[in-house]
């Protein structure tokens, strides 16, 4: 998701306030924002969402929840997808009983999942779209 690590540069970083709400017509606008509690494996996190609208209500189209690790070099690790559209959620990594819980081929298809959105991003520029809407 190096579209999204972009964002987050330019915007300055992760931190524990951070909600970054992109415009950039004619997509669902993005909205990137720190996840007040750790990932599965206690480093920041990351939710990355478009939001759509049904009968009132908001809507993830898709969410998706990354760890944000540095060593070798920032990258973001996901751990979680959710669509509300369908009705689907789903944990790839996650602490359960104490114990760091891994699905890898769920955990794959994720790490898939976001490749092609980071594509999508790119080519949709909303990099450029917030850097358009920034004071």
């Amino acid at each position: 998701m190096d579209t999204i690590l972009r964002i987050l540069k330019t915007a300055g970083g992760w931190n524990h306030g951070l909600h970054l709400h992109i415009e950039n017509p004619p997509y669902m606008a993005l909205v990137i924002e720190a996840v007040d509690e750790s990932g599965p494996c206690g480093l920041p996190a990351l939710s990355v969402c478009h939001y759509g609208e049904q009968n009132g209500d908001a809507m993830r189209d898709p969410e998706m929840c990354f760890e944000l690790g540095l060593a070798g070099g920032a990258h973001l690790n996901p751990y979680y997808w959710r669509n509300d559209y369908v009705a689907v959620e789903q944990w790839s990594r996650f602490i359960q009983c104490g114990m760091y819980v891994h699905n890898s081929e769920l955990h794959d298809q994720h790490e898939k999942f976001a490749k092609l959105w980071n594509k999508n991003l790119r080519e949709q520029r909303f990099l450029e779209a917030f850097e358009r809407q920034r004071p």
